[in-house]
């Protein structure tokens, strides 16, 4: 029921931009916390940013603080994130998720959510 499909990865330069997508159904997208994860080979989950519903109040890890932006259209059930400035530390499989209760829980939960989407490739390589 539940469907989280990512898109908008790919390769970028150091220094360069992408902007991933994250289309939603299956639950009331717009009552719904949205956040983007991100996991690299041998490293944590992490939560990378995630904005209350139905907008305005955000989070952002202090590793992409300043260089991401998280959005939603609550119309088009979607949530994106605006990469910008990326360095190669951001290469990694980025995935969204969603909460009925708030961007604390979210981040108190962190990475254990029962449902996630195939995710899409980021890699920052010169």
């Amino acid at each position: 029921q539940v469907q989280l499909v990512e898109s908008g990865g790919g390769l970028a330069q150091p220094g360069g931009s992408l902007r991933l997508s994250c289309a939603a159904s299956g639950f009331t997208f717009s009552t719904y916390a949205m956040g983007w994860y991100r996991q690299a080979p041998g490293k944590e989950c992490e939560l990378v940013a995630a904005i209350a519903p139905p907008g305005g109040s955000t989070y952002y890890a202090d590793s992409v603080k300043g260089r991401f932006t998280i959005s939603r259209d609550n119309a088009k059930n979607t949530v994106l994130l605006q990469m910008n400035s990326l360095k190669s530390d951001d290469t990694a499989v980025y995935r969204c998720n969603a909460d009925p209760e708030t961007i604390a829980t979210m981040i108190v939960r962190r990475c254990s959510y029962d449902y996630w989407g195939q995710g899409t490739q980021v890699t920052v390589s010169s």
